[in-house]
């Protein structure tokens, strides 16, 4: 196994002349393995969400079902931070697929086997493993993003590549309906989940490569004379990293990762704070059927493609790059969205769409803006552990409270309560973003 997860070797250079097409079938080929198995991973983190209210019905109170859902965000956020490490000496190709395969197993067994939904210890503890696998999602990803696409094309194509989560969670609704309707056992919202993850695992073994120079080809840079402005290029930067390197010398002293890092917090706060709570919150307080429950959840993912890819083109070309503007404006609409999503009365499902919709446009801008600044403050080799910094305050931080404290809030003072924590964290969030701006306006290589 071990020999599996090691990054391969670099084959010998192919010849200059078959670079350029080698390059550009390859790089298509790796950006299709990264989305799809990203999409793939979040077929079996967010579908139990889903399960909720009928758990809710079979006894357990929100408070329960929240802390076993926290134990995804618990385990991913700290999975997504050390993984990323590991990751960053790993081969991309078996590193992503494993995780997801193991991943799709748990989902699984909580669907097939009795005494695992029976219990709130037992749910926490396979939610726990669940998003521990999970963690070796985002990290390959970012590291193979990193290597087979340069600097000044980073914003794009990242933005592209990180639609594939409102992909892969716009998809858990109408796969729980079908699973539903085909199988006539709620529980088919767990196992036909696990099982299309399985399938991707497939893809993602056939369709991801590691490296350009693992097959042959020259670095991304080379190729393209395009190199990092964030920090001073070296040829050493090629060579894999020890971890106290990837620590202490590229991530700890890095003063805006920790700022962004903190704004994340907020940031996934609102994002699972809404999303995580919308199939319960829409079933009890605005009377939506589970069907209607799961198109809007999905819409809700859905709407973050255009979103996010607005997001990025306002970046780079309204901004020149600076993330602070653009994320501080999503986060502002954000939070009037989420004000009136939680004001609009019963009786008014369009309303209550339309802002979900709304929501999902624009909380995931400033989610991808943060991962894409992470990466670029940091040499490639240190990629995954970079992006897993901010992940695991967003996770830990932000997703851990959305579950459990906004759970926990709405059984002792009702969801008003809720919804007033999510409204904070908006602000919050702005409010650390904003301690960017003034250094996005002089070289990064400054706070680098």
């Amino acid at each position: 196994m071990i020999g599996l997860l090691r990054p391969p070797s670099h084959k010998q250079r192919i010849p200059e002349a078959e670079t350029d097409k080698e390059y550009r079938r390859l790089r298509l080929q790796v950006f299709m393995g990264v989305f799809v198995g990203y999409a793939g991973y979040y077929f079996v983190r967010k579908n139990f969400s889903l399960a909720m209210p009928y758990l809710i019905e079979e006894g357990y109170s929100r408070t329960e079902l929240g802390f076993a859902l926290s134990g995804v965000a618990i385990a991913y956020g700290l999975s997504k931070f050390l993984m990323g490490s590991v990751s960053d000496r790993s081969n991309a190709r078996t590193f992503m697929a494993l995780g997801l395969a193991v991943s799709a197993v748990i989902m699984i067994v909580l669907g097939t086997v009795p005494i695992a939904t029976s219990s709130v210890t037992i749910m926490f503890t396979l939610l726990l493993l669940n998003g521990w696998f999970q963690g070796m999602g985002w990290p390959p990803s970012g590291r193979t993003m990193v290597h087979w696409f340069s600097a000044s094309e980073r914003g794009s194509k990242m933005a592209l590549w990180n639609v594939a989560h409102n992909v892969g969670g716009g998809l858990v609704g109408p796969i729980a309906i079908l699973g539903v309707a085909v199988f006539a056992d709620w529980h088919a919202i767990l196992y036909t989940h696990g099982i299309l993850s399985l399938v991707v695992v497939v893809f993602i073994l056939l369709k991801v490569r590691d490296t350009p120079q693992s097959e042959g080809l020259p670095p991304i840079e080379v190729y393209r004379n395009d190199y990092p402005k964030t920090f001073e290029y070296e040829s050493t930067h090629e060579k894999e990293f020890s971890t106290k390197e990837i620590f202490f010398g590229h991530v700890f002293n890095n003063k805006l990762l920790w700022t962004i890092a903190f704004a994340n917090a907020f940031v996934y706060l609102v994002r699972y704070g809404v999303l995580d709570w919308a199939p319960t919150y829409l079933g009890e307080v605005k009377q939506f059927s589970f069907d209607n429950s799961s198109w809007a959840y999905a819409l809700y993912e859905w709407a973050g493609i255009p979103g996010t890819l607005l997001c990025g083109w306002m970046s780079d070309k309204l901004f020149q790059g600076r993330r602070a503007p653009v994320s501080i404006v999503y986060m502002f609409l954000t939070g009037v969205c989420v004000v009136v999503y939680w004001l609009n009365p019963p009786g008014n499902p369009a309303l209550d769409i339309a802002m979900l919709i709304a929501i999902g446009f624009l909380i995931y801008g400033p989610v991808m803006l943060i991962g894409v600044h992470a990466l670029d403050l940091v040499p490639k080799k240190a990629a995954g552990t970079a992006a897993g910094f901010t992940g695991l305050f967003g996770y830990v931080g932000g997703a851990v409270t959305a579950n459990i404290v906004i759970g926990a809030l709405v059984d002792a003072y009702g969801w008003d309560a809720g919804f007033m924590l999510i409204a904070g964290s908006c602000v919050a969030a702005i409010l650390l973003i904003a301690l960017t701006w003034k250094a996005e306006q002089r070289p990064l290589g400054h706070e680098y």
